[in-house]
């Protein structure tokens, strides 16, 4: 599987990566034309290759279920608390505009000073070195400190950066589970209550016709978990009596549930794509179906892969023939 530790260019072996291996990521697409090389790029290749993974990984299982839970991972949910503790310590502030409030930059730029630090104690002492690298897709993934908004190119930088963790070998097939459901899970929280707090707006939002003004992923992975499931369907999701019984298990639901507390009104006009959606006969083919979507309306688009960034982990040269 994808989820094996990779050699890094100018290697030894896989266990002796030299310091010279890594590189501070960058962006690589700044024109529609670049598009062509993403989608041609080993980490184009690698990024779906992850996502697959999980969602094979977490077909029919429960957020509840039984999972190896390694120390790598303890130290994920860790930094993840660190996260959460800084914003309960970063009180929103006054301001005449109700959205985008400016204490997010402070909580911002602690982040930004320490993501190496904080990515080098989840890292094994021989792969320290990869830790500048591995940091830039930690900050990334938290939302833009200039717009105060967050959207789906963050959520899949967060993505990126368990990718790499998986790649220099911190996190291994064994933690696939773990990865989404405490890993992915307590970082949608996070996310959740930094929205909340500053009031954060969706990235390149599509409005009605977006999926969800925020997440992408765990709509995805959600899906997987509920294919086969005995007595819950894809029309049961718009029920809320449904939701409220089963989100501790699902996290499709979990979202569904977030979306009921953040908007009022009918969820067929709030959340239009995801109504449709509810008409599918199967997880099965919601799954295959938002796969597909997650491509177009996330990856292949301009105005979110623009901000992507690219190192010697995930590489924008072309995949080898």
């Amino acid at each position: 599987m994808f989820l094996k530790p990779t050699k890094v260019k100018g290697s030894t072996s896989e266990d002796e990566t030299p310091k010279c291996a890594f590189m501070v990521p960058k962006k690589e697409i700044s024109m529609v034309p670049d598009m062509g090389k993403w989608k041609r790029s080993q980490a184009y290749a690698d990024y779906m290759g992850f996502i697959m993974a999980l969602n094979e990984s977490v077909k029919r299982k429960k957020l509840t279920c039984d999972y190896h839970v390694s120390e790598t991972v303890e130290k994920l949910l860790k930094l993840l608390a660190t996260l959460e503790r800084w914003i309960d310590e970063t009180p929103p502030i006054d301001q005449p505009s109700r959205f985008g409030n400016k204490a997010y930059r402070t909580w911002y730029s602690k982040l930004d000073q320490e993501a190496e630090a904080l990515v080098s104690a989840v890292l094994p002492a021989d792969k320290g070195a990869a830790s500048a690298e591995i940091a830039v897709y930690l900050k990334e993934s938290v939302g833009n400190s200039t717009r105060i908004d967050y959207g789906t190119g963050h959520e899949a930088a967060f993505a990126a950066f368990l990718c790499c963790l998986c790649k220099v070998g911190a996190l291994t097939v064994e933690d696939q589970l773990a990865m989404v459901f405490k890993v992915f899970d307590r970082y949608l929280e996070v996310m959740r209550k930094l929205q909340k707090t500053y009031r954060m707006e969706p990235a390149g939002s599509q409005g009605v016709w977006g999926l969800d003004d925020f997440q992408f992923l765990p709509f995805i992975w959600g899906s997987s978990q509920l294919v086969d499931h005995p007595t819950l369907e894809p029309r049961h999701f718009v029920d809320e009596r449904a939701v409220n019984e089963h989100h501790h298990d699902y996290m499709f639901l979990e979202c569904i549930k977030f979306i009921n507390e953040m908007k009022t009104g009918p969820f067929a006009e709030h959340s239009n794509q995801l109504w449709n959606i509810s008409a599918v006969p199967s997880w099965a083919k919601v799954n295959q179906g938002l796969i597909r979507m997650y491509k177009a309306e996330c990856l292949e688009k301009f105005p979110v892969i623009q901000h992507f960034k690219f190192g010697s982990l995930l590489s924008i040269q072309p995949v080898a023939p």
